[in-house]
């Protein structure tokens, strides 16, 4: 994907961040690169990885 972004004057005076989501970026300024990555911060033993939980019980 080509962005091409012409930039012009930008005054911030106050920024309040109430939350975060799962993918958040804020950005204030000029960037060359932005480079993506995530992490987990959920105990690995609480990750399932495998077949599904069924929602009702077998009956």
């Amino acid at each position: 994907m080509n962005l091409q972004v012409i930039n012009r004057e930008l005054s911030v005076g106050n920024i309040e961040i109430a939350g975060v989501a799962s993918a958040s970026l804020v950005l204030i300024g000029d960037a060359d690169v932005i480079q993506l990555a995530s992490a987990f911060d959920t105990p690995p033993e609480s990750l399932l990885i495998g077949p599904f939980v069924p929602l009702t019980p077998k009956g």
